[in-house]
């Protein structure tokens, strides 16, 4: 049946409001996952070059020091302040690039906008790679995290309007994924260029990054348009088209039929509640509502920038851009590089759990276990080093023991927060403000990932004015982690086996305490009466409105 001729009406049945799943929209979500390496990688290698023999004498002009003199050893480094500021200069520009991201897929789309960041990462790439010092190395990271910025938001929100609800959790946490495999291949390039007397050392992990941005912008031509998009546009025959693509079924099959009415008729319920009006409107309505009200649009922007502050948060991100420096100081580890391997290759070895468990106990106990399992191992690695594992003790056993101990706490957050922070942003919001609400949200991580990547080199640094707490910051990294998990018990919803148009109505109709309880029992195209009056795919957008709110009980053929 030409696509003009198709007319959906939806259903009241809950069960069918979405297509079955086929392994195409596996292997959508799949590559789709693939924009996880950006962050990954991006994240791994700047812990391994900052420690770099020729990096440092590049960037500092100090040169090599005499293995035997150990005051000249110790003394070479790059100083807290550069350390402080190549790493956080990324996130810096992520911050900007995933708020702005969330303007662009509205006009432009999801698809077009991943593809238009990896065009902006490409340029802040060949930035760094050119680079001799600071002066062209930050403008480079800049410029890459506005691209980064783009693609962190927009896959997660592209991801989870085209997932199938029983696995969206799963497919979702593939990010994750990528991005510790990010993580992993750039420690392997830098355990491989280390020790190198030349550009090539640094120079190679960082162009490394141009095959991720090619690979993922190639790919993405060839991938559907999230179908919510066009919905969002008024665009009926091209949402229907990309649904068909993306659940493998045939046009005027009626499960496209019925899961398309059912987001058009959830998109307009929202726009009832919600009207948009200006542009500064529009972003004033992500903060409409009382915070109180588990439903509102304030309550979810709230908790979508919190999921991602207390993501971070959890010390993790000190590990991988700090790892090094960190295991360097203890004093007894002769290859702090093969430590760095090690403790990626536990990060990515961990997160496919995430997969099962994801789907089988929900999103919001796993954060509550995640928390408690990371404060736990914190804490140990906290007293060992404050004890037994002290510089000036030289006990191997128990810096193993701490070592160990990270390793488990890594693992933790593997299985746990690390994809269950993701999956929860991308299906929290309301389609009218989704990829804002996700933006704001990534914005978040990218703004915490910033702050902890510029105080952490004082924190653990050990010249003048640094605070040098050594393994005493597992302390505070353990104290926020008790409060990521008192939030995730008291604030996050379980969103599990449910679709996005499902957790709008869940969150109407219970808190999170009890949303795990919570079972769908009405439909969106019935309460906005579609199943009695049927809609033409191909009638315009102002038509859209008229039928489904009622003033046209007649098709829009």
């Amino acid at each position: 049946m030409a696509g003009g001729g198709v007319v959906i009406s939806g259903t009241a049945d809950t069960a069918r409001v979405e297509a079955p799943i086929t392994f195409r929209a596996y292997l959508i979500c799949a590559f789709a996952a693939f924009g996880g390496i950006f962050f990954g990688y991006d994240t791994g290698w700047m812990s391994g070059v900052l420690a770099m023999p020729y990096f440092i004498r590049q960037y500092t002009g100090l040169p090599y020091p005499d293995p035997n003199d150990d005051a000249a050893v110790k003394a070479f480094h790059l100083p807290a302040s550069d350390q402080s500021l190549t790493t956080s200069i990324l996130s810096c520009g992520t911050f900007f690039g995933a708020i702005i991201a969330g303007d662009v897929a509205d006009f432009i789309g999801r698809r077009t906008t991943i593809i238009t960041g990896c065009g902006v990462f490409i340029i802040g790439c060949i930035l760094q790679t050119a680079s001799t010092g600071l002066g062209l190395m930050v403008p480079g990271r800049l410029i890459c995290g506005f691209g980064v910025g783009f693609i962190s938001a927009i896959v997660i929100l592209y991801m989870s309007e085209i997932a199938p609800k029983a696995v969206r959790g799963a497919v979702v946490a593939g990010y994750q994924f990528c991005i510790t495999i990010g993580i992993l291949l750039a420690n392997c390039v830098v355990y491989a260029t280390q020790n190198r007397d030349d550009t090539g050392s640094y120079r190679i992990p960082i162009a490394v990054q141009f095959l991720w941005a090619i690979i993922l912008a190639l790919g993405l031509f060839f991938l559907p348009e999230s179908p919510r998009y066009f919905v969002k546009k008024g665009k009926l025959e091209q949402a229907a088209k990309a649904l068909s693509s993306v659940r493998g079924q045939p046009i005027d099959s009626d499960y496209i039929k019925d899961e398309l009415a059912e987001v058009v008729a959830n998109h307009e319920y929202e726009l009832r509640v919600v009207p948009q009006t200006t542009y500064l409107g529009s972003w004033a309505n992500c903060f409409k509502g009382s915070i109180f009200k588990g439903s509102s649009n304030s309550r979810r922007t709230t908790v979508g920038i919190l999921m991602q502050m207390m993501q971070q948060l959890t010390g993790i991100n000190f590990i991988f851009y700090f790892g090094n420096v960190f295991f360097k100081s203890l004093g007894t580890i002769d290859n702090p590089f093969l430590i760095s391997l090690i403790t990626t290759l536990v990060n990515v070895c961990s997160t496919p759990i995430s997969f099962w468990t994801v789907e089988r106990f929900g999103r919001r106990k796993i954060l509550i276990i995640g928390g408690t399992g990371m404060v736990i191992m914190q804490f140990i690695v906290g007293i060992v080093g404050v004890t037994a594992g002290r510089e000036s003790q030289h006990n191997n056993a128990a810096v193993s023991a701490m070592i160990a101990f990270i390793c488990f706490n890594i693992s933790f957050f593997a299985a746990t927060w690390g994809p269950c922070a993701w999956v929860v942003i991308g299906e929290i919001f309301p389609l009218p403000i989704r990829s804002r609400g996700v933006g704001l949200s990534t914005s978040s991580n990218w703004f915490w990932n910033c702050i902890i990547a510029t105080v952490t080199p004082y924190l653990v640094g050990t010249e003048k004015g640094d605070a040098n707490l050594g393994s005493r910051v597992f302390f505070l990294w353990g104290s926020l982690c008790c409060l990521s998990t008192a939030f995730a018990y008291f604030l996050v919803p379980e969103t599990k086996g449910l679709s996005l148009e499902q957790v709008d109505k869940m969150l109407e109709e219970t808190n999170p305490r009890h949303s795990a309880k919570w079972v769908p029992h009405t439909t969106f195209a019935s309460e906005m009466g579609l199943t009695e009056k049927g809609l033409s795919i191909s009638a315009p957008a102002e038509q859209i409105h008229e039928v489904v709110a009622g003033t046209k009980a007649e098709t829009g053929a």
